[in-house]
């Protein structure tokens, strides 16, 4: 019997074998075709009309360019991108529902929350880290200062005077600030709003004195006159402010974590097909109207694909955990 059993097993281990052979060629043929046209999600944690929103809007008119499928943006603003985030951990894994985000949801949300409603690296595969960005620190237009030396002067002077906008708690905006306050000794206020474009409304209305805004809007803001440019929150000067020292040639230290947006898909996606949407959403991040959108905005093009920006978000994840550690500071 046992010796039936053997050549059995012999016969049909071809089969098995041809049999997995096939099933790989299928999912990679399911994957070369994707999106055959289908409509893809893009889910957006933060409203209609944000700097993220924009740009993840223009990469999706590209896609569709590209591959005849429509991409549907859903914003899910809230919780500080966690709406939306856990919206699309819950999806199927499939190519079909995927997350625009930033840095704030994979590596500085879960050090923040006790408990958070997803997994950062069990519930999202990561695609495509699509661009570099940084936070400058500006300040209303009427604020009675004008450099950062003098901010610290006035807010040693007057403690608890001086409110800073963030737009959600836990944020990149909020951190900075909260650095800030740590390194340079100073007692400022928080006041988080519901995203960017309420937070820049806010400073330019005066309702706040300080935020560390997005590249795009402090310097189309600045060139209009409307706030006054401190310093970026950067490893070296911004192409687009090349006079502009860093905070930390001014003497603040640790504010020099560059921010990213990227994109994610449901964990487990197959890595075949995580590829397949990197290449296509890749192509529409590299088209010119796009290049130049992101450049004008004083931000960096990445393309960082799923092993690399996997490595990238564990690192980040890794150093803003330290930080928010040695800040203290838990939203629970």
């Amino acid at each position: 019997m046992r010796r039936y059993l053997a050549a059995a097993q012999q016969l049909m281990l071809p089969l098995f074998f041809a049999l997995s052979l096939c099933g790989q060629a299928q999912s990679q043929t399911d994957a070369s075709a994707w999106p055959a046209g289908k409509p893809i999600k893009v889910v957006v944690p933060f409203p209609a009309g944000s700097g993220s929103d924009a740009l993840a809007r223009l990469i999706g008119q590209k896609v569709t360019e590209q591959t005849g499928s429509p991409v549907i943006i859903e914003n899910k603003p809230g919780a500080g991108t966690m709406i939306g985030a856990q919206a699309v951990a819950k999806a199927p894994a499939d190519g079909y529902t995927l997350l625009y985000t930033i840095v704030v949801t994979h590596t500085q949300n879960p050090h923040l929350y006790k408990k958070l409603p997803y997994d950062p690296f069990k519930d999202f595969t990561p695609i495509l880290q699509l661009v570099r960005s940084a936070t400058v620190l500006v300040a209303n237009k009427n604020a009675p200062f004008n450099t950062t030396a003098e901010l610290i002067a006035y807010a040693k002077a007057n403690p608890g005077k001086l409110n800073y906008a963030s737009f959600s708690p836990g944020s990149t905006s909020h951190l900075n600030a909260e650095i800030l306050k740590m390194q340079a000794g100073i007692d400022i206020s928080h006041v988080p709003y519901k995203g960017t474009a309420d937070a820049t409304r806010a400073l330019l209305a005066g309702d706040v004195q300080l935020y560390f805004d997005g590249t795009a809007t402090a310097v189309t803001s600045a060139k209009a006159g409307m706030l006054k440019l401190l310093g970026p929150a950067t490893e070296k000067r911004l192409r687009v402010l090349p006079d502009l020292p860093t905070l930390d040639e001014q003497g603040i230290k640790g504010l020099n974590i560059v921010g990213w947006q990227g994109l994610f898909a449901p964990g487990n996606l197959n890595p075949v097909l995580a590829e397949r949407v990197a290449t296509v959403f890749r192509n529409a991040l590299n088209s010119p109207e796009v290049l130049k959108t992101i450049e004008a905005q004083g931000n960096d093009v990445s393309g960082a694909g799923p092993k690399e920006y996997a490595d990238i978000v564990r690192k980040d994840y890794e150093r803003w955990g330290a930080v928010i550690k040695h800040i203290g500071l838990s939203l629970d």
